[in-house]
Order: C-alpha cells, then structure tokens, then sequence
C-alpha cells in the first residue's frame, strides 16, 4: 500500500492520531481513500482503540478493496460520499479528502454535521487540500455529478501555477486526464476553503460556534470542530503551533515552486522567455 506521493494526508498522520486520542475517537470515516496510506495509520489507531474505520471511496487505488477486507477495523464503501454519509450513525470523527471542490466538501459537511447532531454527538472533521491550489479552486474526479449551478467552467487538459488564477493548458500541476480543474480560481461557490468558510457562516448565524484551524503545509489541513466539545480545548492546544504558521507557509510556498519548476524542466518550458 506504499507509493511515493507529495499530496498524502498520512504526512500529517501523527498529528490526527493526536487529535483523535484527545478527542477520545472511536468510529471514524475516512471519505477519499485513495492509495490507504492515510488509511492503515487509521486502521491501525482503531485496532489499538478497539474503534472502527468506514473508508468510503467508489474508485480508490487497485489492489485497496482487496487490502482492506483483510483489515478486520475497515469497512470500505465503494460508493460517492453524499450518497452514503447520511446512513452512517455513531461517528466520531470525520477525515475528508475526497472530490476536492466546493459543493462536495460544503454536502459532505452537512450531511456529517447532521448526523453528529442526529446522533448528540460533537463534530470534529480533518479536511485535505484546504490550501494552494484546490482552497479558492474546483477540482472535479466525476464532474457529471456536480449540479450544474454549481459546477465552474472546466477542463482535463489544464493544469495550474502558483503565480496565475487562470488555468494553462498543458502545463503546471494537473491530473493528466485523472481529473479536471476549474478554467479560473476565486470567486463564490470555488473550492475547498470556500466551501468550509460558508459552512462555518452558516453555522454561526443559527448560533453555533464552531473552531477552524488552517495548517498552511502538504496542500493544508484544515481541523473544524464543535467549540463546546469537552475535548475541544485540548484539540485546540494541540493544532494552535501550527495554525497560520507562517514558517510552513514558506516552506509549502517553496516545496511547491520546486515541485512547480520541475514539471517545467518536463514539460520544456525551463529556460523560455
């Protein structure tokens, strides 16, 4: 289950045991599974908890499926996440690293926030790729399934640039057919921090008071969760060092303008101009 990845949620794996311990986390959902390097540590926190672990993911990684019917704390569900979230119950926390765009993180919010409050129970979601370049821009793995009055202008054959709010074909970092990305960042209804920023809104006009902390590194971490939640003091000693970081900023700003002028270097366009 190894593969060599600079976008895995698992660089951040001892910190979201931390936060699970602290929370006192039993059952869990990881929604994105992908390759299960994120995954195992999941597994392997519930087998040491006695918790279990609802990996929901239609098209994850050949050979996942396979592992993780070994796993006897996994259950993997092969199915969209806001066509299965609403008939889980008894969640603790919540891990999404799905379909990276607004209208699926702001669905799978809700319907998770929904059962946490169906069920009494406080929400604590762990959110992938709240920073550069999906936070203010959509990525779509299934496009088809966006609402069209919620769907950006998009392509498979662009890629994006840290210096450019528009798209370039054929260039910078892309899914090369895997996925598509928005034509344009920013504006309403566009990506992933957008989506939790108009949950949060929402939230705290109908008087919730809901906690954010940002981690500006490996593509951001995002950690949402109930402020009246008996652990929600130490979760928030626990993320507050890296909150905002600034010092992760420059070190993400920089892994990703390497990373960036390496693609370049493949794509031929190192030295032009």
């Amino acid at each position: 289950m190894s593969e060599l990845l600079i976008h895995s949620m698992a660089e951040f794996g001892e910190l979201i045991v931390q936060l699970l311990e602290l929370a006192g986390a039993q059952s869990l959902v990881e929604i994105g599974a992908e390759h299960g390097g994120m995954t195992a540590l999941l597994g392997d926190y519930c087998a040491r908890r006695g918790g279990n672990l609802v990996a929901i993911d239609p098209a994850p990684a050949p050979g996942f499926g396979a592992w993780a019917a070994t796993q006897p704390h996994i259950r993997h569900v092969a199915a969209p996440s806001l066509e299965v979230i609403g008939d889980l119950a008894g969640i603790d926390a919540w891990l999404i690293d799905g379909d990276h765009n607004y209208y699926t993180v702001f669905e799978e919010l809700g319907l998770a926030d929904a059962v946490c409050q169906r069920d009494e129970r406080p929400l604590l979601a762990v959110l992938h790729d709240v920073g550069w370049p999906w936070s203010r821009r959509d990525l779509y793995y299934a496009p088809e399934r966006i609402p069209a009055e919620f769907r950006q202008p998009y392509s498979y054959e662009v890629g994006v640039l840290l210096d450019s709010p528009d798209a370039q074909v054929n260039r910078g970092f892309r899914g090369m057919g895997q996925f598509a990305c928005a034509l344009h960042a920013g504006g309403p209804r566009n990506g992933v921090l957008t989506a939790i920023e108009d949950f949060c809104r929402i939230a705290e006009a109908g008087s919730r008071r809901l906690l954010y902390a940002h981690i500006p590194a490996v593509f951001g971490l995002g950690v949402l969760f109930d402020a009246e939640a008996p652990w929600a003091n130490a979760v928030a000693e626990a993320v507050m060092p890296f909150h905002d970081n600034a010092l992760l900023a420059r070190l993400e700003a920089n892994r990703l303008r390497n990373y960036l002028t390496v693609l370049d270097w493949q794509d031929g366009y190192a030295g032009r101009g």
